[in-house]
């Protein structure tokens, strides 16, 4: 099976660009409960993910940081601890497993390393409990 079976397009990703402000991310993370969101650059490249933990290290060693000076801060500038690695879409669902364990999602890139969207780990969970399931039914 293809990664692009499990795929969650790129316009229904809620995605944030480098040059966004810690403030305008922190807010749009809250208003959608995201703990982790994807970077994309100007052209259209995956550029990493933001988690609400790089933003809280950024907060706690920036003396006088506030929600203020949040706004001058740009993600581009914000060290990302998270080494989220990306999957090509012609990937197959056993290069996402080992990915999965550590990812809340995988992101998917084109051989253009054009960002496309992401393989959330729910989906790959729920296929492998399905092909448990069936297996332990005898159907496979």
């Amino acid at each position: 099976m293809k990664v692009a079976f499990f795929l969650i397009p790129k316009s229904e990703v809620m995605c944030l660009a480098p040059r966004t402000t810690m403030r305008q991310a922190l807010e749009r993370m809250e208003r959608h409960s995201f703990a982790a969101v994807p970077l994309v650059d100007e052209q259209g490249c995956y550029a990493g993910t933001i988690t609400e933990g790089d933003l809280l290290w950024k907060l706690k060693n920036t003396p006088g940081l506030d929600i203020n000076t949040m706004e001058k801060i740009l993600l581009k500038d914000i060290t990302l601890h998270a080494k989220n690695k990306p999957v090509r879409i012609d990937s197959r669902i056993v290069d996402l497993l080992t990915l999965a364990t550590e990812q809340n999602f995988v992101p998917v890139v084109d051989d253009q390393d054009i960002f496309i969207g992401i393989v959330r780990r729910r989906e790959i969970i729920e296929y492998c409990a399905d092909l448990i399931k069936e297996k332990e039914a005898g159907r496979i």
